[in-house]
């Protein structure tokens, strides 16, 4: 079964059709979801909802793009709600003075396997990691940041800089002879 067709049968609500667009893309949207949240069960969590709205707005779907990265847009979007909604998420959006650190253009030179750096931006605080993950992984500008968000668009800015900073200090303090780091 073709994309369209699959997308049909999910309209009509055939159930085998909804479970193998769900099983088609929710490894890689429950990547998505875990980027943004600080657990696996809020990452599942997230999942869920995203599905929810994929399946409500399904519909809207034009077939223009490919249909894996109008999900993915979903799923950003229901990943940003749940930390909006969740309090121990919304404390940590709020942009704290004491979570400034100065800008800089350093770049080191380290190498670091993808999973390591994955795990450095889950440490991020929350607004950090959601504005790093918006304009690094997902290429938001930031002035949609700023939209999404409800805030600034020179705040978005300085608040990827300094996520992006906070990661190379960790990145230069990285033991280079050993490729273990403890993670709380």
């Amino acid at each position: 079964m073709d994309t369209r067709q699959l997308i049909e049968a999910c309209l009509k609500g055939k159930e085998a059709a909804q479970k193998q667009l769900y099983d088609a893309y929710a490894k890689q949207m429950l990547g998505v979801c875990y980027r943004y949240t600080k657990s696996v069960e809020d990452a599942e969590d997230v999942l869920q909802e995203g599905f929810i709205r994929v399946f409500r707005s399904l519909h809207q779907y034009k077939g223009e793009g490919e249909l894996g990265a109008w999900i993915r847009r979903i799923m950003v979007n229901a990943a940003l709600n749940f930390l909006k909604k969740h309090q121990a998420y919304r404390d940590e959006l709020i942009i704290k003075e004491e979570y400034m650190h100065p800008v800089s253009d350093a770049n080191p030179v380290i190498t670091l396997e993808a999973k390591e750096i994955i795990q450095m931006v889950r440490q991020l605080p929350a607004g950090y990691q959601a504005i790093f993950n918006l304009y690094a992984i997902e290429g938001y500008s930031h002035v949609e940041i700023g939209k999404i968000l409800g805030i600034n668009e020179s705040t978005s800015r300085s608040q990827y800089m300094r996520a992006r900073n906070l990661l190379i200090s960790w990145i230069e303090q990285f033991p280079k002879e050993s490729k273990k780091m403890n993670y709380v």
